[in-house]
C-alpha cells in the first residue's frame, strides 16, 4: 500500500511540475467530490459497520465461510446481483467481510457481480437496449462473474485447497 501512495505522491509532484494551475485546479474538483459524497459514504459505512456488528461472525461463516465456498460463491453473486450499492462501499465491505473469513473468491463473486449484473436496473436497461440485449447481457456478465471468482480462488488457492 505504502508503494501506492508514493507513486501518486511522485505523480502529484510531476503534475506540479508539469502545470501548478491545473493540478490546483484537479484538486480543488477532487475535493468538492470527495465532500460531495462523503454524508453518503459515512452513512453506508455506519450502516454496514451496525449490521455487521449484528449479524454474528458464525451466521457469516455459515452463508459465505469456507466450509461451503461453492454455495457461498452462488450465494455472494446472487446476492450482488440483486443489491445496488455503490464501488465506494461495497469495497470497504468486502473488506470487513475479509477480516470476517470470507474467501477471496466470494468477495470476487459478490463485487463482481455488483459492478456488472443489474436485476435492479434491469428496467431502465431493457428500455435503453431492449429485453433481449438486456437479458443476454446481464447472463454473460453473471457468467464471467462466476469465471473471475473461480480464477480468484485458484490465484488464492482456494479452489484446490
Amino acid at each position: 500500500m505504502y508503494i501506492l501512495y508514493i507513486v501518486t505522491g511522485l505523480a502529484l509532484v510531476a503534475s506540479l511540475a508539469a502545470s501548478r494551475q491545473k493540478t490546483l485546479g484537479a484538486l480543488r474538483i477532487a475535493v468538492r467530490r470527495f465532500v460531495g459524497i462523503l454524508p453518503a459514504f459515512l452513512t453506508m459505512l455506519i450502516l454496514v459497520s451496525v449490521v455487521l456488528f449484528l449479524v454474528p461472525d458464525e451466521l457469516i461463516a455459515k452463508y459465505l465461510g469456507a466450509d461451503a465456498k461453492y454455495v457461498a460463491v452462488l450465494s455472494a453473486a446472487a446476492l450482488g446481483s440483486i443489491i445496488l450499492m455503490p464501488g465506494f462501499i461495497a469495497f470497504p465491505l468486502a473488506g470487513v467481510l475479509l477480516e470476517k473469513g470470507v474467501l477471496y473468491m466470494v468477495l470476487s463473486a459478490f463485487t463482481t457481480t455488483l459492478m456488472m449484473v443489474g436485476v435492479l436496473t434491469y428496467p431502465v436497461e431493457k428500455a435503453y437496449l431492449g429485453i433481449k440485449v438486456t437479458i443476454i447481457r446481464n447472463a454473460v456478465s453473471f457468467f464471467i462473474a462466476l469465471v473471475i471468482a473461480i480464477v480468484t480462488g485458484i490465484f488464492f488457492g482456494e479452489v484446490f485447497g
